[in-house]
């Protein structure tokens, strides 16, 4: 006697993930606008990124991803905030990832510091349209970051920044000593510190770029937090051990 097992039906479209994005913010380096030793007039424009310290200089954020192998430069738009003077796109040649970094003008680090917060929160999520793929920037990535001086050396914030959802949004802040200044504001938004600094520091890319690819991977926070301090061993030639005391994880 045969025996007929019933028939399992499958939807004919299967479901897709949602690529993984991280959106990282700039402050671009300002002599005149931000509470810095001052850095040569040609890098120190932050109303020119194309020359900037952290945004067009041989270690700033868009050269520097220009110049790796693993991200590859994608098609985008300006965005429409007057202060975003300018927005590149990459995709991890290797995987579904994509990183949006918005430099913002020198002038408007407050607004640079309130948005990297908004987005931890999940507040301000935008599709943006890349290759025909829409993928989730602002507060709908799932890392946010921020490079730049820390503004809140220098400026208090009035405005809170409680979570909007129960999203596991991480965080890398390179900036100077960014886990005391920045972690009363942070805790509110739910996010969680992937890679913060308890010193000063020069915020260039290759420590951002370090940490994004251990992430990209999937590796733990230690891992991740390891590459970002030998990167910037590696270039600042500090010593290992002082790279991992400023490099941290965690709260």
């Amino acid at each position: 006697m045969r025996i007929l097992l019933p028939l399992l039906f499958l939807s004919a479209t299967p479901l897709v993930a949602q690529p993984r994005v991280a959106h990282v913010v700039v402050a671009l380096c300002d002599n005149q606008y931000q509470g810095i030793v001052k850095v040569p007039e040609g890098i120190g424009n932050g109303q020119k990124p194309s020359t900037n310290l952290y945004w067009g200089c041989g270690y700033g954020v868009k050269t520097h991803f220009n110049r790796s192998e693993e991200w590859i430069q994608v098609p985008s738009t300006k965005p429409t905030a007057a202060h975003i003077l300018d927005r590149v796109i990459w995709k991890h040649r290797d995987s579904a990832v994509y990183l949006v970094a918005d430099a913002y003008d020198g002038r408007n680090i407050r607004e640079a510091t309130e948005d990297l917060l908004r987005y931890s929160s999940g507040a301000g999520p935008e599709r943006i349209a890349v290759n025909g793929t829409m993928i989730n920037a602002g507060g709908g990535a799932q890392l946010v970051g921020y490079v730049g001086h820390d503004g809140l050396m220098d400026f208090a914030l009035e405005k809170e920044f409680p979570a909007k959802d129960d999203a596991a949004r991480r965080t890398i802040i390179l900036a100077c000593i960014s886990k005391r200044f920045f972690a009363p504001h942070l805790q509110k938004t739910g996010a969680s510190p992937l890679v913060w600094t308890t010193g000063l520091m020069a915020p260039e890319a290759y420590t951002l770029k370090a940490a994004l690819n251990g992430w990209v991977a999937r590796e733990t926070d230690a891992s991740i937090r390891e590459r970002a301090a030998a990167a910037y061993d590696k270039y600042q030639k500090c010593g290992i051990n002082a790279a991992r005391r400023l490099l941290v994880t965690g709260w």
